[in-house]
């Protein structure tokens, strides 16, 4: 069962990443030089605005690995599609932004 706990707290992160770089990852170039230059100056979604996250995890009988790189991938897509479908917009670029 920690096995299983381990797993649904890669992928709840992952996903988390992923809303993160689709809500607040930009990189600037200011006076030649990358802003932020390092990740505790990097904004991420915190717990308190994170929404809630359920996994579900199909048993398959293989052996587990590579879990928290799954999580990522399909976040942007999917909050652009929800933006989309609750106001009409369609964002094409990231971070995104209906202003």
């Amino acid at each position: 069962m920690a096995l299983l706990a381990w797993l649904v707290a890669q992928v709840r992160s992952a996903i988390v990443y992923g809303l993160s770089a689709a809500l607040f990852g930009k990189v600037e170039i200011e006076n030649g030089r990358i802003e932020p230059e390092n990740f505790d100056t990097y904004p991420v979604l915190t717990l308190d605005n994170a929404p809630d996250i359920t996994v579900d995890v199909a048993d398959s009988g293989s052996a587990l690995g590579g879990v928290g790189e799954i999580g990522t991938p399909g976040v942007a897509p999917a909050l652009g599609n929800a933006i989309f479908a609750a106001t009409g917009q369609r964002l094409r670029s990231l971070p995104f932004s209906l202003g």
